[in-house]
């Protein structure tokens, strides 16, 4: 079935995995390179960019509060990042998408203080009799050069290699696997039975976006999400802080060990892949996993030089909605949607996208077993 549906996965770019590997580094076969190789703390430039956050006064009475939210007072900050390298082993120039800093307002908001689980998303789905993208069976009309037995329902998910290759094609480590979907995030064997707590993957914006608007939410913008993940603090490098394991301790479900290779990942943070919500402490504004665990949709386009087009000079962009379209120079064709927080699969050695000035894109149409959601009001 993988060189059967390989064309699909071309066709439907599965760019939601390609997100975080937009730039990728290239690895000889000989080199295994691991955290411990790598410096701690990513290259920075300098900290002065960042401007204290400045919080609106204004709190809504705790009794106001929607259940499993939590209020984000919003205010005035310093949006993007200065950090030189894609990661901590230093593939160089290309958070550029994430520059330039630049000051940005936003109302306050509430915002979940989890991913959405599987669970909400059951209640959803038994509320709404709503499908997602995975579960719709691709039709003749949208691949009419496709054979006919290749156009079944399915997604994309991740699938370890069974030695180190280089890190130059995606395609290595995903396949698009038939009957992958929110109930089965691996494919027809695998099941959310006991995971009612885990974040919901395989969902596409799209699907994200209706179960926003059933549970009378909305996703958030970038800019928003950016504000709630700094937690008021100013130029941080991550959502809790400037090392990546304060007191030797990770803070976030990320990828330790050789990526992307079976049984390569160590779990030295606790977790072997996707981790239940809320295992980590939260931010300071009471949000957990902002940084790993799954990509989080958010309402923008993508487009790679939206933040010089904001950016003027001691002025502050209000409430930004992102761009009225998108448009990825590496992939101009294909529509994209910006994605925050990295997840499980970001490593030291290709992505560490869980740095929390830096951008993610996805098609919107693409979902995978690595990609979630959380709403706003």
């Amino acid at each position: 079935m993988k060189n059967k549906t390989y064309w699909i996965l071309a066709i439907l770019t599965i760019s939601a995995i390609s997100i975080a590997y937009g730039y990728t580094k290239f690895i000889r076969p000989d080199q295994t390179l691991t955290a411990m190789d790598c410096a701690e703390t990513a290259n920075t430039s300098d900290t002065s960019l960042f401007k204290p956050t400045i919080e609106n006064k204004n709190k809504p009475a705790a009794n106001k509060t929607p259940k499993g939210m939590v209020w984000i007072p919003g205010g005035e900050f310093s949006m993007g990042s200065n950090v030189s390298d894609e990661s901590l082993c230093s593939i160089k120039g290309v958070t550029k998408d994430a520059a330039p800093i630049h000051q940005v307002y936003v109302d306050g908001f509430y915002m979940d203080h989890t991913e959405v689980t599987n669970e909400q998303f059951e209640a959803f789905v038994k509320a709404t009799g709503y499908k997602t993208l995975a579960e719709i069976k691709p039709t003749h009309e949208e691949y009419p050069d496709a054979p006919v037995e290749n156009l079944v329902a399915g997604s994309a998910v991740f699938t370890p290699t069974s030695a180190h290759v280089n890190l130059n094609n995606y395609m290595q480590w995903w396949t698009y696997v038939q009957g992958a979907d929110w109930r089965h995030p691996e494919g027809a064997g695998s099941s959310i039975i006991g995971r009612e707590k885990y974040p919901v993957v395989q969902v596409s914006y799209d699907d994200a976006a209706a179960y926003a608007k059933w549970a009378g939410k909305r996703l958030p913008t970038e800019a928003e999400w950016e504000f709630a993940a700094r937690g008021g603090k100013s130029g941080q490098l991550y959502a809790w802080g400037n090392t990546l394991k304060p007191k030797g301790k990770f803070q976030a479900n990320i990828y330790q060990g050789h990526f992307p290779v079976e049984k390569g990942d160590t779990g030295e943070d606790g977790y072997i892949g996707i981790a239940p919500t809320a295992q980590f402490e939260p931010n300071p504004y009471g949000l957990y996993d902002i940084g790993g665990n799954v990509w989080e949709w958010t309402n923008d386009w993508y487009t790679a030089d939206y933040y010089s087009v904001i950016s003027e000079k001691d002025k502050v962009a209000r409430n930004p909605q992102g761009p009225e379209s998108s448009y990825d120079p590496g992939e101009p064709n294909l529509p994209k949607k910006v994605q925050r927080g990295g997840s499980f699969l970001c490593t030291d050695q290709y992505c560490t996208r869980y740095m929390v000035g830096t951008r993610g894109k996805g098609d919107y149409k693409s979902p995978a077993n690595h990609i979630g959601f959380r709403c706003v009001q």
